[in-house]
């Protein structure tokens, strides 16, 4: 399905998709669309990941090993380097012999020992010193087994916010409730007061669709009337079933799912006002937030997320903190394919199966369009530590 940005802006916009994605326990939505719409608009990565030509290695340069790895030579590999650190900053808290997942081939914490004293070391940017370091420490494995899985984009969004209500502000975000013994609420009760005044309104925002997509993506950052700048982290669900609003808009004829997109779905809500709180109500969902001063995306282990280096996969199949050549097509980038060194950092509900994941693209506006529209078709190839205990487990 791979294709250049030019003949992909002759088909048909997209295809529908909505799930359940990123943070564990969090509740995701993507209706991505094929590469058509942002390869036509000119979106591109993140992290565009491209190292000048003149600093490429050859071939023959390359640790046989990784020859196989499409593109591998035209990646700035230091750009993975911060996420690899943040596995480090876990292993360094973990007991001896823990192993990093379900796969021996990940290895155990005192197999990355040395490699994190190496990462430690590795000088910022330096795009060659990188290659050097996960030729020098890791083996590729294939964990694909050939098979090709889809890869969806998340991203951090935004909301303006105010510690007290106002005319303005007077959208409640709520801190997780006591969950009684009949369970919590769902969303339209939320909605109709079940939780107001009982002190748990963790600040308010302007905008009912903006605190709708803020669950959706499950983490974000407020922009409070203030001029301060705070981190907005998942903290809990009320235990209902995810409904994907976007099969309503599709059932009611506003849409096809050839037309389907995260974007379409804002603008359907913003463009009819009167109908938006019960069509969100569709959804019995609701996620609850608590709020932190620092200002990030976070993952799976507290980790926090590097925009176009941060994967989110299923840890029953992936160990969580390594590192994976991804290979995608169809993605929405010009020439619509992604090479590039990423970091298992990241779960989600809809997120399974050994060849599937979700990309973190950061924030903003551009974050937004890239995840957005991103339904791309590939697999990953697991960087496995390259250490004779690691091939001793994988023999038993």
């Amino acid at each position: 399905m791979a294709a250049a940005a030019g003949n992909m802006c002759a088909r048909s916009v997209g295809h529908a998709a909505g799930r359940v994605a990123g943070r564990a326990g969090r509740l995701a939505l993507v209706a991505g669309l094929l590469a058509t719409l942002a390869a036509c608009a000119g979106t591109a990565p993140p992290v565009t990941g491209q190292r000048p030509l003149a600093q490429r290695p050859t071939w023959d340069q390359v640790s046989p090993d990784f020859r196989q790895l499409a593109g591998w030579i035209d990646d700035d590999h230091s750009q993975a380097v911060p996420a690899v650190q943040r596995t480090c900053g876990w292993v360094k808290n973990q007991p001896p012999g823990k192993p990093l997942g379900a796969l021996k081939a990940a290895g155990t914490t005192d197999d990355w020992r040395a490699i994190c004293a190496a990462a430690r070391d590795l000088p910022a940017g330096d795009s060659e010193a990188a290659r050097r370091f996960f030729e020098t420490h890791f083996t590729p494995r294939d964990v694909s087994r050939g098979e090709n899985g889809l890869f969806t984009g998340y991203y951090e969004t935004e909301v303006h916010g105010s510690w007290t209500p106002t005319e303005r502000y007077n959208v409640p975000l709520y801190r997780v409730p006591p969950r009684g013994k009949n369970g919590l609420p769902t969303r339209a009760r939320i909605e109709a007061g079940a939780l107001k005044g009982k002190g748990l309104e963790l600040m308010w925002v302007d905008d009912p669709v903006d605190a709708f997509f803020l669950e959706i993506q499950g983490s974000g950052r407020a922009v409070m009337a203030d001029g301060s700048v705070v981190g907005i982290h998942y903290d809990g669900q009320n235990g209902h079933s995810y409904y994907p609003i976007g099969r309503h808009i599709i059932d009611i004829g506003d849409a096809t799912p050839e037309q389907m997109s995260l974007q379409l779905i804002r603008r359907w809500l913003k463009e009819h006002p009167a109908e938006a709180q019960r069509v969100m109500n569709l959804n019995p969902s609701y996620v609850f937030f608590k709020v932190k001063p620092e200002v990030g995306a976070r993952g799976a282990r507290n980790m926090e997320l590097t925009p176009g280096r941060s994967l989110a996969v299923d840890a029953e199949h992936i160990p969580l903190g390594v590192p994976l050549w991804l290979e995608v097509r169809d993605a929405p980038v010009p020439g619509g394919a992604i090479n590039r060194l990423v970091v298992a950092q990241d779960t989600g509900g809809a997120i399974k199966g050994p060849v599937r994941g979700d990309l973190f693209w950061g924030h903003g506006p551009q974050a937004e369009e890239g995840a957005g529209v991103m339904k791309a078709r590939g697999h990953y190839t697991m960087l496995a530590p390259r250490n004779p205990s690691v091939e001793t487990a994988l023999r038993k």
